[in-house]
């Protein structure tokens, strides 16, 4: 048994090599206020990286609201279609590709993967509002030549609760968008995803826990990985799909691989190492194999000059360390 296994990864490696994908090396874009300009691009440029995530977003009252509000005045310039259009272009003025990945925020930060409807009714009405915000944004994508669509954002309970509803709009989507699609699951989410089959990447949100150390070593964040490696490379050859990473990042303070997932205002002390310790160890596990596409890191903001820095705990590696790490891996690759 265990040589067939092994026989089946050779095939998949075969298998995806044949597909001769360029390696993503991508950058989560974060919207801003203003209109990204040409400077801004060029810190991308900096790092080599060949791939951006541009987010527009969509608004939830609460976590059980049927309704999603998107595209007003009232969102910033980089949240609305005319922003993400303004984005997507100047990235592809500068040899930049784009993962358009339209996201939602449930108000004061509530986890949208448990998003959850409380009747049949409101089900239908959150479907009919999640199908007109994910359209628009697939036609503009078709519009704009987009390469890739990211059709939703660690939805586990409104996927695993409506599956059929997300095969059609998989099948609605296909009839107006060209370019290929992925879905960007949750860690924890993605073996219980429905619909790979009907899409072109398993895209995996990639804050998986690796280490309980304050400062984990590369050689101890390597070993983190190899359970979870193993897993996601069987379920690529069971799926025949690539992997990305839609989103894989660290912050930059201590314990920083033991719940990666953290988005807290906690005040964990700073650790630079063990943010450039948690991207070497990525870098070295995943990037070099065949079966996984390469991935978008979170996050970079467009004022590189104002963003992140030696005093900041939060995921950006811009002028920290790890930004030299990342440029040094997506220069290789």
């Amino acid at each position: 048994m265990r040589i067939l296994v092994i026989l089946l990864l050779c095939l998949l490696q075969i298998s995806c090599a044949s597909q001769k994908f360029e390696k993503i090396n991508g950058v989560s874009f974060v919207a801003s206020r203003e209109k990204v300009g040409q400077q801004q691009v060029k810190e991308i440029l900096k790092i080599h990286a060949n791939h951006a995530a541009v987010m527009p977003f969509g608004f939830i009252r609460e976590i059980n609201s049927p309704n999603i509000v998107f595209d007003t005045e009232r969102q910033w310039f980089g949240e609305t279609k005319s922003g993400a259009k303004q984005y997507i272009e100047m990235l592809h003025k500068n040899g930049v590709r784009v993962m358009l990945k339209p996201q939602i925020w449930i108000w004061r930060g509530v986890f949208t993967g448990s998003l959850e409807m409380q009747s049949e009714k409101d089900w239908k009405a959150l479907e009919e509002s999640y199908e007109k915000f994910l359209m628009a944004y697939a036609r503009l994508a078709e519009e704009t030549n987009t390469e890739l669509l990211c059709i939703g954002t660690e939805l586990e309970r409104f996927v695993k609760n409506r599956p059929v509803f997300w095969k059609n709009l998989i099948q609605e989507i296909r009839s107006v968008y060209t370019g290929k699609l992925t879905y960007a699951a949750n860690w924890d989410e993605y073996t219980k995803t429905t619909f790979w089959e009907d899409i072109d990447f398993i895209g995996i949100d990639a804050y998986f826990p690796l280490s309980e150390e304050r400062t984990p070593s590369v050689e101890q964040l390597r070993a983190g990985w190899k359970k979870h490696k193993e897993k996601m490379s069987a379920f690529s050859l069971e799926k025949n799909r690539p992997v990305i990473f839609t989103e894989y990042g660290y912050r930059s303070m201590d314990y920083t691989a033991k719940k990666p997932w953290l988005v807290d205002r906690n005040d964990e002390n700073v650790n630079l190492e063990g943010q450039v310790n948690a991207k070497k160890a990525i870098f070295e596990e995943f990037w070099g194999e065949n079966w996984f596409a390469g991935g978008y890191v979170w996050k970079w903001f467009i004022h590189h000059d104002r963003a992140g820095g030696e005093n900041d705990n939060r995921f950006t590696p811009q002028n920290k360390p790890a930004q030299l790490v990342i440029s040094d891996f997506y220069k290789m690759y």
